[in-house]
């Protein structure tokens, strides 16, 4: 859902959501490539396909999931300096999103290609259904052991750092930007709930980072390092469903607290719904149907008029619902009220419409 958003709205996709977009796109690899295997394996109590098959899932599994945990890194980073540090943060172009996304990518794949090189070795899981990194081998191996530190390290400890103090940096410069505002503006402004939605926001993010690695990091380092104490498979299992759910609810995160993914998923439900609505009116060639295809037109739009969707004045849009229908087939189209902005510049405020502002400025917009 959230890749057919962003193609719809391609060509107005702002540099930061490309990283969303990427994440899409490496979850949804994890689940191409992995799943189809790990089912069955799963039903079977033991793996199934071989030990080439063995090697290939575990290269996927590590590229994807450490593609998805970086580009969150890359993520929080690209926020924190447009909110934290705007100067520079508003010369932050899709190419640059476009470099660092090659950059995530190439990242994931030294940690993936790693073990091909000896560097590391890859195996079965101890629960037997899937294959990952050996943790074991560190025990007898020093390069394994380099291995293991290092992608603890670099794909835990610092991604987890950059994340934790980007939105924490985020949610301390909101803050005081939205005091700075309550000064001049009245509180009946939409202002709290843009900073509640970047609240929610990072917190999200923090949270599913944290619950989706933390358990397969702390797993993975104490097989790594217990001399003579075997982990317990139930424990890898669970930390492996917790660090694989992320390419459920990764997505969900961006799609329910992204305002306008969700005004795009609902203006093309609402499109699709008026092409049934107009089809099944065509359909019926007889002139007594001309009153049951009012009736289905009315239908229509009293389910538009129910799931508009709020903007940022408090006001509904109402996606072109029709409201008189003719036997051509065309309709009127209740116009959407002019939205605006109010932008406040030291101690002078002013307001203008939306449609006004250059791309620049609209990146600014919270």
């Amino acid at each position: 859902m959230l890749l057919f958003v962003a193609y719809r709205k391609r060509s107005s996709l702002k540099p930061a959501e490309f990283f969303v977009v990427n994440l899409s796109v490496s979850d949804l690899g994890m689940t191409l490539f992995l799943f189809p295997l790990a089912i069955p394996s799963a039903l079977a109590h033991r793996w199934l396909f071989g030990e080439v098959a063995c090697l290939c899932y575990a290269v996927c599994g590590v590229l994807f999931g450490l593609c998805s945990l970086t580009n969150l890194t890359a993520l929080s980073s690209v926020c924190c300096l447009k909110v934290c540090v705007p100067n520079y943060g508003n010369k932050f172009s899709s190419s640059h999103a476009c470099v660092m996304v090659v950059g995530v990518w190439c990242y994931a794949s030294v940690f993936a290609v790693g073990p091909l090189a000896h560097w590391g070795s890859f195996g079965p899981e101890p629960y037997g259904t899937a294959c990952c990194i050996n943790w074991y081998t560190p025990s007898h191996d020093a390069l394994a052991m380099s291995y293991i530190i290092s992608l603890f390290i670099f794909c835990y400890i610092v991604p987890c750092t950059i994340i934790i103090l980007s939105y924490t940096f985020i949610l301390l410069t909101v803050r005081g930007s939205r005091q700075a505002i309550q000064q001049h503006v009245s509180p009946q402004t939409k202002v709290a709930n843009a900073h509640t939605l970047i609240v929610k926001l990072s917190v999200a993010v923090c949270i599913g980072f944290l619950m989706a690695w933390s358990p397969y990091a702390i797993v993975a380092m104490w097989a790594a390092f217990s001399a003579n104490e075997q982990v317990p498979p139930t424990a890898f299992a669970l930390a492996a469903i917790l660090a694989k759910s992320s390419t459920i609810y990764n997505p969900m995160v961006y799609l329910l607290f992204k305002p306008n993914f969700r005004k795009s998923l609902s203006n093309d439900t609402q499109t699709i719904r008026h092409r049934i609505c107009l089809s099944h009116s065509k359909a019926s060639p007889t002139p007594g149907m001309k009153d049951q295809q009012v009736k289905n037109f009315q239908q229509c739009n009293s389910k538009d008029a129910s799931t508009s969707t709020p903007f940022s004045s408090g006001q509904t849009e109402s996606y072109g619902a029709c409201h008189v229908y003719a036997e051509a087939g065309s309709c009127s189209q209740q116009m959407s009220p002019q939205r605006t902005v109010r932008i406040l510049e030291g101690t002078v405020q002013s307001e203008i419409p939306v449609r006004q502002l250059t791309d620049r400025m609209q990146n600014d917009l919270l």
